[in-house]
């Protein structure tokens, strides 16, 4: 279904430009993005609802979780009146989906639907031909919640959310491609129909170009491989690039064109495998960029191109070979490996959201992961001797469990492995002091952002409700150091008389004595009255604080 994004549409009432109603539509104290559709519940039980509302047809929305606590997400009326106790699907003329306790509420509640986690996307339909709501989790239907819902004469419903304390969405209400369309459903903002259109059809101007070279001495266009192409190429070829881009790159800021255009023909590129090295036009395509396009064009558009990477990262459902994580993250590796973009990333665009890329998340289905082809068996130690260890004695049939269970762990592992290893490349390509251009070096860029990170982490002093959760800074401290420890061998191979990172550790008085600033971060080592209990024997031995830390604490500790 294609509607002018310009025109109202019959069955919908509201701004063209669907966000969320902070001004009148809410009850609790809530924080909503400057983009008017993300929102974080900061009190007990908060409410808010769309600026758009629909009254015949069929319609969607899509709602991102970034936290899995309790939610109700659906649909209410205007006269819905919602306080610190009741949110929607609570009073008569509302209806929700609740993930965190599976239910659907409508004044009063039952069993449905499956457990939501951080990084599912649910959608949310209404059939007001039929009088039907429906939920669908990550792109599979729930089955009809709702029926037989009220309609007719002065009847309308918005999108609707009531969250508690620190619970945190945002919302899809067609801003940005959906990424589980239902046929028959209409998102409730117009998609840019005609823009869409016009940077197809650019696109595909730019790709014949790529594609063809001038034979001047036959003066014959000939065709040739694009993945060859160079930027130093015939000078009529530019010109003629520069002519198309007149009119793509002002399409390149808008976000809707940027994910469903650039993204997916960048995705394109990749799909045929290989290292990332091996797909040179990302870099030719970003040269190009640089050079046809105004700085502030550039800026936006590589933005955007981000930023819709780690959203569709976040959001993207695990299968038991992570192809979809494998995929966004070589992308966002080609892009990296461009010098010019990769420093205006990490001056203006990474930080604090880099973090989402290190990530990898835990299924909260095993069935629909594909853990139980992955691991078909579980095993555990059931004999242990006098001093708890495990028992070497074991019987046959524990022998093969155990030997299948450690086969599927290790195919597992291999898998894991793989987006780890992308993960750190993008942090190696981050702690590059080696630019080539000139200004400050990528390494000193990614340090300076990681302090004031780390700072605003650690002293609480950013938003207490936008604080990087514990999983995603563990995973990312663990890219961290691996990626240090490579640079740091690799050293130890140009000078073979340096410690190998295996030897090294952090003596624990450097934590203690006070000698280092760490900008009023906790001390690694642990809280400075941690340490004076812990090393209280050792201070009164030596006036000098002078010892072996391998005596406390084995090297691996460090």
């Amino acid at each position: 279904i294609v509607c002018p994004p310009d025109q109202p549409v019959d069955g919908c009432l509201g701004p063209l430009t669907v966000v969320l109603d902070h001004t009148s539509g809410f009850e609790g104290l809530l924080f909503v993005d400057d983009d008017l559709l993300g929102v974080i519940g900061h009190s007990n039980f908060s409410s808010i609802r769309a600026t758009t509302c629909v009254y015949r047809g069929k319609w969607a929305y899509e709602v991102l979780i970034s936290s899995q606590g309790l939610m109700q997400i659906g649909w209410c009326t205007l006269n819905c009146r919602f306080n610190q106790e009741e949110g929607v699907g609570d009073t008569p003329d509302s209806y929700a989906y609740d993930g965190n306790r599976v239910r659907k509420w409508n004044v009063t509640t039952t069993n449905y639907g499956k457990s939501w986690a951080a990084g599912d996307i649910v959608s949310c339909l209404i059939d007001l031909d039929e009088g039907t709501i429906t939920f669908c989790l990550n792109g599979q239907s729930l089955g009809t919640a709702f029926s037989n819902i009220k309609m007719g004469p002065g009847i309308a419903y918005f999108p609707a959310i009531s969250l508690s304390f620190k619970e945190s969405v945002a919302f899809n209400f067609g801003s940005r491609p959906l990424r589980y369309p239902v046929e028959g459903y209409l998102p409730l903002q117009n998609p840019p129909t005609a823009d869409l259109l016009r940077a197809h059809k650019l696109l595909g101007y730019i790709k014949t170009v790529l594609s063809t070279t001038l034979d001047t001495q036959e003066e014959k266009v000939l065709e040739k491989d694009s993945a060859c192409w160079s930027l130093h190429g015939e000078p009529t070829t530019l010109v003629t690039l520069a002519h198309i881009f007149n009119y793509f790159a002002p399409l390149m800021c808008k976000v809707y064109l940027v994910e469903d255009v650039l993204m997916n023909f960048l995705l394109g590129i990749l799909e045929g495998g290989g290292s990332v090295d091996e797909h040179p036009l990302i870099q030719q395509l970003l040269d190009l960029f640089w050079l046809l396009m105004e700085d502030y064009e550039v800026n936006e558009c590589l933005k955007q191109l981000m930023m819709s990477l780690l959203r569709a990262y976040r959001f993207s459902p695990i299968i038991p070979d992570l192809g979809f994580q494998i995929h966004y993250l070589r992308l966002t590796t080609a892009i990296l490996r461009h010098e010019k973009s990769r420093k205006y990333l990490l001056s203006n665009v990474l930080y604090p959201f880099i973090v989402v890329f290190f990530y990898i998340k835990t299924p909260l289905r095993v069935k629909e992961a594909g853990l139980e082809e992955l691991i078909p068996t579980t095993w555990w130690p059931t004999r242990f001797d006098k001093e708890g260890k495990e028992s070497k004695d074991e019987s046959a049939e524990e022998r093969l469990r155990r030997r299948a269970y450690e086969r599927g762990c290790q195919r597992l592992k291999k898998r894991i492995e793989v987006v780890e290893e992308l993960q750190v490349q993008i942090l190696k390509l981050m702690l590059n002091n080696k630019d080539k251009g000139t200004g400050e070096a990528s390494r000193y860029i990614f340090l300076n952002k990681f302090r004031k990170f780390l700072q605003e982490n650690a002293s609480n002093r950013g938003h207490p409700t936008a604080l990087c959760p514990p999983e995603y800074m563990v995973c990312f401290l663990h890219r961290l150091i691996t990626a240090v420890r490579s640079y740091w061998d690799e050293g130890k191979m140009r000078n073979p008389g340096c410690v190998s990172s295996d030897e090294a550790y952090v003596p624990p008085q450097l934590f203690y004595n006070g000698k280092v600033d760490y900008f009023d971060l906790q001390r690694l080592g642990g809280l400075l009255s941690h340490l004076k209990k812990t090393l209280k024997g050792l201070k009164q031995q030596s006036s000098t604080f002078s010892f072996d830390p391998r005596e406390i604490c084995p090297r691996e500790c460090y």
